[in-house]
């Protein structure tokens, strides 16, 4: 059984929610009402879709790792998303190819870093209660297959998109080291395919067709 990356001591102890007089974090520039400036086009597609289905979020500007008020730093959030319950998600988006591989196809890629980790459970516990750290994995799909059913996929620029998203607890809980020397972490196939649920799912989003 490996150890999880999230029961190693987190690099800061964090005990204030943001938004009081002496916070304790400086983001870079978020806003929900205009399109973040994002070269990334995996998140430009996920940021395009959470508007055209009319999602309440903020997009954070993650150009800079965002500081403590003990200087520490931990790696930004991607977006903040709303949802119809008490749940609001800190999102963390990973671009990954679908399949991957030029020679041998390999579907389902999922792997972080343990730094993605580490940085996603410190904010959920900055933030507090009802707010949740996600993964979303955001597929670009390139064959015959989909992650999803042709009806859930989003075109972005050309391109179809699907997101599945899993918890960070549930990720973490799951997840294996697979290299140490860049400390990348994945949850194994199975596991990923049984505990990750559509995006739209998660969001309470009707079928868009």
């Amino acid at each position: 059984m490996g150890l999880s990356p999230l029961d190693r001591p987190a690099a800061a102890t964090l005990d204030v929610v943001p938004g009081r007089e002496n916070g304790t974090v400086s983001f870079g520039r978020a806003r929900g009402h205009v399109m973040a400036n994002r070269d990334n086009h995996y998140e430009a597609a996920f940021e395009a879709y959470l508007r055209s289905r009319g999602v309440p979020y903020v997009a954070v500007d993650e150009a800079k790792r965002s500081v403590l008020s003990d200087g520490a730093s931990i790696k930004s959030l991607d977006f903040i998303v709303s949802t119809p319950d008490r749940v609001t998600w800190l999102v963390d988006v990973k671009g990954r190819r679908f399949p991957s591989g030029d020679e041998q196809k390999q579907y389902w890629k999922n792997w972080s870093t343990r730094d993605d980790l580490l940085s996603l459970a410190q904010w959920e516990r900055l933030f507090g209660e009802n707010f949740r750290g996600l993964f979303v994995f955001a597929y670009d799909v390139l064959g015959q297959r989909a992650p999803l059913p042709a009806e859930e996929l989003f075109t972005y620029r050309d391109s179809l998109y699907g997101f599945v998203a899993v918890p960070l607890q549930a990720y973490a809980a799951h997840a294996r080291p697979i290299s140490p020397r860049w400390d990348t972490w994945a949850m194994p196939t199975a596991d990923f395919r049984r505990l990750a649920c559509p995006l739209a799912d998660l969001l309470g989003l009707q079928p868009s067709g």
